[in-house]
């Protein structure tokens, strides 16, 4: 059904029909909320498990009376991870079918292509893993569920910094290697101010073309400078690339990782097992004690009895809680404001913290999160490809930042776990 009309009547209404009846009786007509995801193409497994928390967002919030005494109503397309589809949806979405409240896709490409209309319209907007979108437009109803902040030059490798002082020989020098993308390129430049801040010597500065599938090269070179340090900015493919040759070349420093996406997706768990030893990488979640959110264990255990079935992310422990968070923002927006307010509630969401089960969170001016919180994860211990070890504490331990720490760095990376 690409690019049509997508609603979840069925389970809705499977969960209206549990509201008591006085509850049902107070309804009005549906509270309608509407956005274009990526349920195909090339940003499709993340945009699918997004939608899943959605729903069981809405279906939570419907079996409790729905929101203003309003059933939830879930209006969504398919945008087929492509930027262009997107401002003619959320045109389609405001004009045609009329929906009270828009949320955003997943993605900064996909976010970003949006942003005119819901300007254009005044609407507050919630938006979901974008990384610096509204720098340009600073668009003052424009909320952000990303953990980056404000400032991702100045704030996305302080805890990588954070795990090179817990080297037990002091690092001298640090290769840096990113794929040539908006995301990467910013977290590699965080990556070179900290290292001069600190008097790293950067051995190897590279960026290499999204198409590139042949790491081996570059690792040969990046292994010849014999740097204490590997810090990575890479997309999942590139990720799955880079550590299997570095797994074929037998690579081995002192502390390899950084912004690697990938790592923190259940499939490429799987596919990477024990490779992912002692890697370092830079993540949003992990089932630490120091994660234990209320609520984050009951969203999880409703997402993982359905992912199997709906085909996405088996663990839910990378953007599933925040896609839900998402939501959960503007439920209590919506709640404490009373009404569907466009001005009111953006100025409720810049003056309030929201309790969701990613934990509490505050908006800035910009919309971003007062207090940034990029993971830094260790994987340990790991000898296969099973997923239930990720489902318990222990196999990714927190490293930093020092608030969520829950773990002792274990090195080298490349001699084993």
């Amino acid at each position: 059904m690409t690019g049509l009309l997508r609603r979840d009547l069925g389970r809705l209404a499977a969960a209206a029909a549990a509201v008591p009846a006085t509850a049902r009786a107070q309804s009005g007509p549906p509270l309608r909320i509407g956005y274009s995801m990526s349920l195909s193409g090339g940003l499709a497994a993340n945009g699918r498990s997004s939608l899943l928390a959605h729903k069981i967002w809405a279906e939570d919030v419907n079996a409790k009376g729905g929101i203003l005494g309003r059933q939830v109503d879930l209006v969504y397309y398919d945008d087929q991870s492509n930027p262009g589809q997107v401002p003619a949806l959320y045109t389609k979405l405001l004009d045609v079918d009329k929906v009270e409240m828009v949320t955003s896709p997943y993605a900064t490409v996909m976010i970003a292509p949006s942003m005119p209309v819901v300007m254009q319209r005044q609407m507050t907007y919630v938006s979901l893993f974008g990384s610096g979108t509204n720098e340009t437009f600073k668009y003052d109803r424009y909320f952000s569920i990303n953990v980056g902040g404000d400032d991702i030059k100045g704030t996305y490798a302080s805890g990588f910094m954070e795990v090179i002082g817990m080297l037990p020989t002091p690092a001298r020098s640090i290769s840096i290697l990113a794929v040539d993308n908006e995301f990467a390129q910013k977290a590699a430049e965080s990556m070179r101010h900290f290292a001069r801040q600190k008097g790293l010597r950067i051995v190897y500065d590279r960026s290499y073309p999204p198409t590139t599938v042949d790491f081996t090269p570059t690792l040969r070179a990046i292994q010849a400078t014999k740097p204490d340090v590997v810090f990575f900015a890479s997309y999942p493919s590139d990720s799955i690339g880079i550590l299997r040759a570095m797994s074929e070349l037998r690579f081995s420093a002192p502390l390899v990782g950084g912004g690697m996406i990938g790592p923190q997706i259940a499939a490429v768990q799987a596919q990477l097992g024990p490779i992912l030893n002692n890697l370092v990488s830079w993540d949003v979640y992990s089932p630490e004690p120091t994660m234990d959110f209320p609520g984050i264990k009951e969203f999880q255990q409703k997402y993982r009895a359905r992912a199997a079935a709906e085909q996405v992310d088996l663990l839910g422990n990378y953007l599933q809680p925040f896609a839900y968070a998402q939501m959960q923002v503007v439920e209590q927006a919506l709640k404490r404001v009373g009404k569907v307010d466009q001005a009111a509630l953006a100025a409720d969401m810049h003056a309030h913290t929201f309790d969701t089960v990613v934990g509490p969170l505050k908006f800035s001016a910009l919309g971003e999160w007062v207090e940034p919180r990029n993971l830094f994860v260790q994987f340990q211990g790991i000898t296969d490809g099973d997923l239930e070890k990720y489902k318990r504490p222990g196999t990714k331990v927190i490293l930093a930042p020092a608030k969520y720490k829950s773990g002792t760095l274990r090195t080298p990376f490349g001699q084993g776990g």
